[in-house]
């Protein structure tokens, strides 16, 4: 396989337009820890952009932070920290799921925008993403946003960006938003409810007035012998619904206590705090319980975007009909679902239960024979997938850009 790695985006406009002119796709990498995600790719050239691995400019007082592409995740959420800042929408570490050894980088944050548990509160990547220098199919830099927080006027082009897979462009430098860490946070426990009775305490809670920033649900499981990411917290395989409350400590006490008042008739609500809280709020993020080193490891993921509101009727049926595990998370608006081993990875009903309430799933963790013969990415309406093809081939004409990663068969 040739792999070019590149030092500047001089060197990415000359690769692309080399591309071009040999009529060879990209697969376009920072550390490759999403690799598995998608579709095998149509080429055997790679982009290497992990050595665009600089912090152009951090203003902390400014709430901004640009960076190159390929700067490690891990990384930049240390530099951050060190300010005690973040980014709000909590970016999900993939490499306990997939089984990689690295975190990414925070052009595969932008590129993938998997958002964790704030995503309810804080938006996902795209809204915080002020602006991007990437180069396009046509071998040309561009420049969109800009480095202020403000109404955007014309076409606001870098949330395009978020979650397009590399299919539109090669980020070089991105420049995004970040914000204080609460000094403080309060989760409540309730325990033994079933799926149906978590979602009504879930909504009843994201309805109230107390500002909660993570509802998430671990049904009752008979395969999670082993908690694992969850330390003591739940016992062998008990249901847990878990509600977030963040800020300044007097509020956060203040707020959960009302909270667990509100939440009475649903069961007596225990009380974790601070650096249990965000351990316990870290495993939900990144799917601790289905990792690929746990009981589930050797299972298909699949995470399926709902309507919340559906989220509880669609897990069930999808547990009955495949004998699989759910994870709930943003209020039942977002379902990790583990399957059984299946050549389809059991994709006509997971699509069927999406279909059914307007949601889409997204096939994350399989083997390469199964992504071969199965959508990993959800098919669009006629409409909606034109629409997506006029704006990947204004982006880039000739598809030499991870060609063939969203839709199968694709060469």
């Amino acid at each position: 396989m040739d792999t070019l790695k590149v030092r500047d985006a001089k060197d990415v406009e000359e690769v692309v337009r080399a591309a071009i002119a040999n009529e060879q796709p990209l697969e376009i990498i920072g550390h490759g820890s999403k690799r598995s995600i998608g579709h095998a790719m149509a080429t055997n050239a790679v982009l290497d952009v992990s050595a665009l691995n600089a912090v152009s400019s951090y203003e902390p007082n400014e709430l901004i932070v640009t960076l190159q592409a390929g700067a490690p995740l891990a990384d930049v959420l240390s530099l951050i920290d060190a300010k005690n800042q973040q980014f709000a929408f909590e970016p999900m570490n993939i490499a306990p799921l997939l089984g990689t050894s690295v975190s990414g980088t925070i052009g595969g944050m932008i590129a993938a925008g998997l958002a964790g548990p704030r995503r309810i509160r804080a938006g996902g990547a795209r809204d915080h993403l002020l602006g991007a220098h990437a180069v396009s199919g046509f071998g040309d830099s561009f420049k969109t946003g800009g480095k202020v927080v403000k109404n955007v006027t014309g076409y606001d082009l870098c949330k395009l960006l978020a979650g397009s897979w590399g299919t539109l462009s090669v980020m070089t430098e991105v420049t995004l938003k970040v914000m204080p860490k609460p000094e403080a946070e309060r989760t409540l426990l309730l325990r033994g409810l079933d799926d149906a009775a978590a979602n009504k305490a879930m909504t009843a809670a994201l309805g109230s007035p107390f500002d909660v920033s993570g509802a998430a649900h671990l049904p009752k499981s008979a395969f999670r012998a082993r908690t694992e990411g969850l330390g003591d917290i739940v016992s062998q395989g008990e249901a847990l619904t878990m509600l977030r409350l963040e800020g300044i400590t007097a509020s956060a006490a203040h707020r959960a206590a009302s909270l667990r008042e509100l939440l009475a008739p649903f069961g007596t609500a225990t009380l974790i705090e601070d650096a249990a809280s965000a351990a316990l709020w870290a495993a939900i993020r990144d799917v601790l319980p289905f990792a690929s080193g746990g009981a589930l490891g050797a299972w298909p993921v699949w995470r399926i975007v709902c309507p919340p509101a559906s989220g509880a009727a669609l897990g069930t049926q999808l547990a009955r009909e495949t004998g699989g595990d759910m994870i709930y998370d943003w209020g039942g608006g977002l379902i990790w679902a583990a399957l059984p081993p299946k050549s389809d990875a059991h994709a006509p009903s997971v699509r069927q239960c999406a279909d059914a309430v307007g949601g889409h799933a997204t096939l994350i963790r399989a083997a390469e024979e199964v992504r071969r013969d199965v959508d990993v990415f959800h098919p669009q309406a006629s409409g909606v997938a034109a629409l997506s093809e006029r704006v990947r081939a204004s982006f880039d004409p000739k598809s030499v850009l991870n060609r063939g990663r969203l839709t199968r068969g694709a060469r």
